[in-house]
């Protein structure tokens, strides 16, 4: 288990604003995903108050630095100053849905209260290739291969998980079940297996055997950079135990762009 920072009664943390909740008539509470302390709420008191001075720093997507109250119930955010509000995001709509994509996966994965500094800087590094780079895609992929590192799902890749034999350089089946590949002789036995083509497994062990300078150089297809979309979203929607909205909104966005 990682572990738990404790918080002073007034303290200051680098944040990312996850999502936010209105609360009465001028409150909002949001969950903020910090390195020390994990994912938090906390209490945003007057925010939605004309010229508040914290609204512009507390909206989703925004890395801040932040002054806490630690509250009974609920802590209180007291000061806040945005680092870097990540700005074509809310200029693109397909850097918008793989960057909501992001914070999404970081909200059903992060600990509460417990310190995640690795993830944390996983998600702000993220964020940063999103809004600056390009392409989108190679950012995102190396997000959740190292999303399943980080949380103890890394899958086998390299050997059948259930005859334990090596993999041969061919098409081969995977189990979000049993996390990791089924040969070509198990697999078909498995009703939870799915296939796996042997470009997108080539390209999920480069993923995970380098950084993302040298991960990201390859040119990737596009029939197997649908194939890895729909196997991340499979896996990762296995493991939180439910679906996620983000992909779907990537997808319409896609195809009204197609369509145009």
């Amino acid at each position: 288990m990682p572990r738990v920072s404790q918080r002073s009664r007034l303290y200051r943390t680098e944040s990312i604003v996850l999502r936010r909740q209105d609360l009465g008539e001028t409150d909002r509470i949001i969950t903020v995903f910090t390195p020390a302390y994990g994912k938090l709420r906390a209490v945003a008191k007057g925010v939605r108050r004309p010229g508040s001075r914290k609204a512009g720093h507390l909206e989703p997507f925004t890395r801040s630095n932040l002054l806490v109250a630690k509250g009974r119930e609920l802590d209180i955010v007291t000061q806040a100053e945005t680092i870097d509000a990540y700005p074509r995001l809310s200029q693109d709509l397909d850097r918008l849905g793989q960057a909501a994509y992001v914070i999404e996966l970081v909200d059903r994965f992060a600990v509460q209260e417990a310190e995640s500094q690795a993830l944390y800087h996983l998600t702000t590094s993220t964020l940063e290739r999103l809004d600056r780079e390009t392409e989108t895609a190679a950012p995102l992929l190396y997000f959740q291969v190292r999303l399943l590192d980080l949380s103890g799902y890394r899958p086998e890749l390299h050997r059948c998980v259930n005859c334990s034999e090596e993999a041969e350089p061919q098409d081969q089946f995977f189990s979000a079940n049993e996390g990791g590949l089924l040969c070509p002789s198990c697999g078909p036995r498995n009703p939870y297996a799915r296939p796996l083509s042997l470009g997108a497994l080539k390209v999920l062990r480069h993923y995970q055997r380098h950084g993302y300078e040298e991960a990201s150089r390859p040119q990737v297809g596009r029939s197997v950079a649908l194939e890895l979309e729909a196997f991340m979203e499979s896996y990762l929607s296995h493991l939180v135990e439910r679906d996620l909205h983000a992909p779907e909104f990537v997808r319409q966005v896609r195809r009204v762009r197609e369509a145009s």
